[in-house]
């Protein structure tokens, strides 16, 4: 299994971006696929996840209303979008995907991708 994230950058307080996590070696329909960030000298934490078959999502408190997971399963693609971004906001993002039940716990997910880089500037 490969999980390959992307669409990382620098971006002002108050705007967008949009990561992408492109999933391949295997189906995901019985999966839950999550995306995790790591801050600077922080532990990994939890943002958002999805239910592969069936959409079900999960967010943060930090994120809800302002982050939306989804995914396109025509492209074994997971996205998130990231509007009213705050410096706070700013970490290396990671997907991830596990088995048949949703954790926010990072040491529960099987697989990771490379991790992105998200910079918000105040």
């Amino acid at each position: 299994v490969q999980l390959q994230a992307f669409g990382g950058g620098l971006v002002q307080a108050g705007g967008s971006l949009r990561l992408s996590c492109a999933a391949s070696g295997r189906t995901f329909s019985s999966h839950y696929m999550g995306w995790f960030r790591q801050a600077p000298g922080k532990e990994r934490e939890f943002v958002a996840a999805i239910r592969w078959s069936g959409g079900t999502t999960y967010y943060a408190a930090s994120v809800e209303g302002r982050f939306t997971i989804s995914r396109d399963n025509a492209k074994n693609t997971m996205y998130l979008q990231m509007n009213s971004l705050e410096p706070e906001d700013t970490a290396v993002y990671y997907c991830a995907a596990r088995g048949s039940t949703w954790s926010r716990r990072a040491d529960e997910y099987d697989y990771w991708g490379q991790g992105t880089l998200v910079t918000v500037s105040s």
